[in-house]
């Protein structure tokens, strides 16, 4: 990622995970992102580690082609003791998708749990690069609508 950082130091520790370089210059990007990159981008959830439309610690669930590969739908599912919604995020305009596992079969399933993701202006659109547990993921495409729909966790309702 060119961002976030997946291992960043704070003193003694070490392995921590820190979007805080991918914020500062979020707001330069509103300009060059299509407007659901943004809406999604931008929301302030999206990074608060403890908030229940934080993307960390989702799993994927299903993935769907579209329009004859023209479209991804990426299903991710919840962790009932910090989320009740699931995401589903659908890619329009999809010129590239790049799975990668350094230890094991690079399918979206073998991917397991996400950490964070960062997405960024390309002259196509946009990327949506997402690190995982076991490898990463990134989608180009022309635009991304994420939407959170209620989940099936029982007792958080």
């Amino acid at each position: 990622m060119q961002y976030v950082d997946l291992d960043a130091r704070l003193g003694e520790l070490v392995g921590l995970i820190d979007p805080s370089r991918y914020l500062e210059v979020l707001p330069e990007l509103n300009a060059s992102l299509p407007a659901g990159a943004w809406a999604f981008a931008a929301d302030q959830a999206h990074y608060e580690f403890t908030g229940r439309r934080c993307v960390k610690d989702l799993t994927i669930q299903q993935v769907t082609a579209l329009e004859g590969g023209r479209d991804l739908v990426l299903h991710l599912r919840h962790n009932c003791w910090k989320h009740d919604e699931d995401l589903v995020i659908r890619y329009t305009g999809v010129t590239d998708v790049r799975v990668e596992n350094p230890d094991g079969p690079s399918t979206w399933g073998a991917l397991g749990t996400l950490i964070l993701d960062e997405i960024l202006p390309h002259d196509q659109g946009c990327t949506h690069e997402m690190a995982f547990r076991a490898g990463s993921a990134v989608v180009t495409c022309n635009d991304i609508t994420a939407t959170w729909v209620a989940a099936d966790c029982p007792g958080t309702r």
